[in-house]
């Protein structure tokens, strides 16, 4: 059985285009271990994310997700077992701002003039 999170937070720190780079190069590799899929969305300080998984590995995930020193204010949105992944494709997708891209940034999808990234509409509940 897969399971899926959807959460909220605010990050403790200002990331520039290096420091998300690192996280999300970071979070691809560990989350391909876990055989983790999701997409990170970080806007104006506030990260919003959707991953889903085997239930043990998605549950190993969300308490390291709890312990990291670059969230605060962390609000659990959504959880709950699914049949079917939203993002198969991607062990880490990314959007934020498109003057935050890196050269060679696996799976960036920048976001439209609103803030939005098309990538989270797939993070409804099934």
């Amino acid at each position: 059985m897969l399971e899926r999170i959807v959460y909220q937070s605010m990050a403790t720190e200002d990331f520039g285009s290096l420091a998300l780079f690192q996280l999300l190069t970071e979070a691809q590799s560990r989350n391909a271990q876990l055989q983790i899929t999701g997409h990170l969305l970080f806007l104006n300080g506030q990260f919003t994310q959707c991953f889903e998984g085997p239930a043990e590995s998605v549950e190993q995930l969300w308490q390291s997700i709890q312990r990291d020193k670059r969230h605060k204010d962390i609000e659990l949105l959504v959880r709950h077992p699914t049949q079917k992944r939203r993002f198969p494709e991607w062990s880490m997708a990314f959007s934020t701002q498109s003057t935050f891209y890196v050269h060679g940034m696996k799976g960036f999808f920048p976001v439209d003039e609103s803030g939005k990234s098309p990538l989270m509409l797939h993070c409804s509940i099934d």
